[in-house]
């Protein structure tokens, strides 16, 4: 019996969505033009700061400069670490008005994005 009841829970286990309750994360990369001035790169740093405590459903938010001495980050200089109870927290977070205006303000000073979404394990 304690066989069978251990299996089942095995079975269980691996049937269900094992990111049902895992955060939801947005991992975005930031290249800047060569002609953005240091002040605009720090606006849009205060900016995403600012962009992350408007939305509700940002469930953290962390960021920071690339300091690998690897050099492998393709021109990427900036990382910001967005995370959501799930999905549909991004899927407010995105069409919103605030990130529709942030983004506004991104365009004419980005060269280059990456942005990566994944369920946490």
């Amino acid at each position: 019996m304690k066989l069978l009841l251990t299996l089942t829970a095995f079975l269980l286990l691996m049937t269900s969505s094992p990111a049902a309750d895992a955060p939801y994360r947005h991992v975005v990369f930031f290249k800047f033009k060569d002609s953005a001035t240091a002040e605009q790169v720090q606006g849009i740093e205060k900016a995403f700061i600012d962009l992350a405590k408007k939305i509700e459903t940002v469930k953290g938010f962390e960021w920071g400069t690339n300091v690998s001495p690897e050099n492998l980050n393709d021109g990427f200089t900036h990382c910001f670490f967005v995370t959501f109870a799930d999905k549909a927290g991004l899927d407010v977070y995105l069409p919103h008005p605030s990130h529709a205006e942030f983004v506004g303000q991104l365009k004419p000073i980005l060269d280059k994005v990456c942005v990566l979404d994944y369920v946490a394990k």
